[in-house]
């Protein structure tokens, strides 16, 4: 299981929620395949999602943040649930392109930035909330901290990485979404500043031993920030039969009648892979539900 520890400073002016999702993002490895450049790009927007998700107030709340940006991975979507249990996938999990120059997994390069991040809350209202924002550089966490400047006019500093082994098992994952709340004075902002700036990569600090309770107060240093929660999260996948079914009908009676001229039809999830299995039969009788 991962985990999230989300932090406040003294005055509750910020927040910080900082994930070590080691072990979710090696469920995305396992589910999926992923080659390593996937892996990396579709574990860090799994966990800024998680983070974001883990936010929401209510139970049957969740976020949806999906990516475009005409890179080779195609399109990414992940989904969280007001726990930050999250499910994702991709267009394309197999992308093999050069590293950077500095030797680590190009993200930007298998995202693209010609696109966009939208983001999708359904907080159990008529329409879900939708907001839209240009992709920055497609390394995922700089265009959640865009997302959040302009969409929501909220300061906010996210950080994700994932560190993947040769052999394309995930050795680390982690990372932290930090947000300023609208009266949070400038002495906290130049406090924070000071810490981010000290700050190399959430991977490295992992590498060296720290937790996750103790990056989330490390960026929050100077500002008496005290532990609010404390979480288990994981990769999680919700579909079911009955949701399957519910799919199918929404296609349509003439469709229906189009698939019940084969004896079997397969649906399966993009989230875990899971498939589902009706026969012709089952088809049919899904018109007179």
């Amino acid at each position: 299981m991962g985990r999230i520890v989300r932090t406040i400073s003294k005055d509750a002016s910020v927040v910080c929620s900082a994930i070590d999702g080691t072990d979710v993002v090696s469920e995305i490895e396992k589910i999926h395949k992923t080659s390593a450049v996937v892996t990396a790009s579709l574990g860090r927007l799994a966990m800024g999602t998680s983070l974001v998700g883990f936010g929401l107030k209510d139970e049957g709340d969740s976020v949806t943040f999906r990516v475009n940006g005409g890179g080779p991975i195609g399109s990414l979507t992940a989904v969280s649930d007001y726990l930050g249990n999250v499910k994702c996938y991709c267009d394309n999990n197999i992308v093999e392109i050069p590293l950077r120059p500095d030797g680590k997994l190009d993200v930007g390069g298998a995202v693209g930035n010609d696109g966009t991040l939208s983001v999708i809350k359904d907080l159990g209202l008529k329409e879900p909330y939708i907001g839209q924002t240009a992709l920055v550089s497609g390394e995922i966490a700089e265009d959640i901290t865009e997302y959040f400047a302009e969409s929501e006019q909220t300061p906010t500093v996210c950080a994700l990485g994932v560190l993947v082994n040769p052999d394309l098992t995930v050795k680390r994952a982690g990372g932290f979404l930090l947000q300023l709340l609208p009266f949070a004075p400038d002495e906290s902002i130049d406090v924070i500043e000071r810490n981010i700036s000290k700050i190399s990569s959430v991977t490295s600090l992992m590498e060296q031993g720290m937790s996750v309770e103790e990056i989330a107060m490390m960026t929050l240093e100077g500002l008496e920030p005290n532990v609010l929660d404390d979480f288990e999260v994981g990769y999680h996948c919700d579909c079911s039969r009955k949701r399957t079914e519910r799919i199918l009908k929404s296609l349509g009676e003439k469709e229906l009648k189009n698939l019940s001229q084969d004896k079997t039809t397969e649906v399966k999830c993009h989230f875990c892979g899971k498939a589902y299995t009706f026969s012709s039969e089952e088809i049919l009788a899904l018109i007179e539900k």
